[in-house]
């Protein structure tokens, strides 16, 4: 285990605690999906937006220079996300901190579950995790940046 892992497992760790919305529904997935894809648009990103509520896909976009396997590579980061109520880049660094290798450790079958960065669980408050948002297309820290820091603007949007 790095220091560097250490301090980026942590930050991960303060993001899960601090993304937490009062409320989230349909109309907010689509608001947060559309503001996710206007963003990605003007950077020309290539990648797709999901967004579940329970099981539902609620929110999906697959932009210019996105393939089918970036879809893969969504399900099977939303499938960790769901299964452990955390970001999936979150679940990567845990087993990383602890010396251990997810596609081996957890036990999962690597074709459904990837703990590589890009999804993060929407956490409402007083309720727990009712779905998740991400995206699939960059390399898995730039996925996760993105996806955190349009969380961080629609949420201080909604406190406006």
């Amino acid at each position: 285990m790095t220091t560097a892992t250490t301090e980026l497992y942590e930050r991960i760790l303060a993001d899960e605690a601090e993304i937490v919305f009062p409320s989230f529904d349909r109309q907010d997935a689509w608001e947060l999906g559309c503001q996710m894809r206007a963003a990605a648009l003007a950077r020309s990103l290539p990648i797709v937006i999901g967004i579940v509520l329970g099981q539902q896909q609620v929110f999906r976009s697959a932009l210019d220079g996105s393939s089918a396997d970036n879809d893969a590579w969504l399900a099977r980061k939303t499938a960790v996300v769901l299964r452990y109520g955390r970001s999936s880049m979150g679940v990567g660094e845990l087993f990383r901190v602890q010396g251990r290798v997810f596609e081996r450790d957890s036990r999962l079958d690597p074709d459904a579950f990837a703990a590589h960065g890009g999804v993060f669980p929407v956490q409402v408050a007083g309720t727990g995790v009712v779905g998740a948002v991400g995206v699939s297309g960059l390399p898995q820290a730039e996925d996760h940046a993105f996806v955190v820091g349009q969380l961080r603007e629609f949420l201080a949007a909604r406190r406006r």
